[in-house]
């Protein structure tokens, strides 16, 4: 199912976003928003893979919101002009939507949306590296996998814990999620994710890793469980 968040000043439009959206399979709305400071609070809290995102709105527009977020769902513009094109495109925006909005060109885009996501994640599950790239002040830097202790989410930002450093990278604990390998990292709480190779031991709904203490949530506890393949 794919999470979908409308952002629009208008409530008639986000009523009649709403009911169309109703109307297409796998797609389920899990929240709106009535302005762009108020999807940014949404969405640094929420998991979203499809974003409805109307430009004009004040205090923030949509094109300012996007620039802002480290990581982009899948977005559709929605606009009563028609001036933003090359930026939207910059953007990496799946579609642009200009008002009337008729319920065929929403659908549309909705698929455009969703064949994307397909896409990216076909291509995450073909990843096979023993190594990430990341951006470190103005170096970029490599880490090897096996040296990673732990990551931890910080806001908008992601600390990576390894033997000889750690180091703070721009970024989300669901997007390094969907970058590292499944097999070998686990999430055990929304605020870390960890290499199941790591752990020492579990003791009362915490993690142990070079004796430092992870808490271990239960709405994680069952993946955590199966990834160790307890004898």
């Amino acid at each position: 199912m794919n999470k979908v968040l409308i952002v629009d000043d208008n409530k008639v439009i986000r009523l009649m976003l709403s009911e169309m959206l109703k109307k297409i399979d796998d797609v389920e709305i899990v929240g709106e928003c009535e302005s762009a400071i108020e999807a940014r609070s949404f969405l640094s809290k929420n998991e979203v893979d499809i974003l409805l995102l109307d430009v004009e709105m004040p205090g923030m527009t949509g094109l300012e919101l996007l620039k802002l977020l480290p990581v982009k769902p899948a977005t559709i513009l929605i606009t009563a002009k028609t001036g933003y094109a090359i930026e939207a495109f910059e953007l990496n925006v799946i579609d642009y939507l200009v008002k009337p909005i008729s319920i065929a060109r929403v659908m549309l885009a909705i698929e455009k949306a969703k064949e994307l996501l397909t896409m990216k994640n076909a291509q995450l599950n073909e990843v096979n590296t023993d190594q990430i790239f990341i951006r470190d002040n103005k170096v970029i830097r490599k880490i090897l996998l096996k040296d990673i202790f732990w990551l931890e989410a910080k806001g908008d930002y992601v600390k990576i814990k390894t033997a000889e450093s750690q180091y703070i990278i721009h970024s989300t604990l669901k997007n390094m999620e969907e970058k590292l390998p499944a097999s070998e990292f686990v999430r055990i709480h929304r605020g870390y994710l960890i290499p199941v190779s790591k752990i020492d031991y579990i003791e009362d709904g915490v993690a142990f890793i070079m004796a430092t203490p992870l808490p271990v949530s239960e709405t994680y506890k069952n993946d955590l469980l199966k990834k160790l393949q307890l004898i």
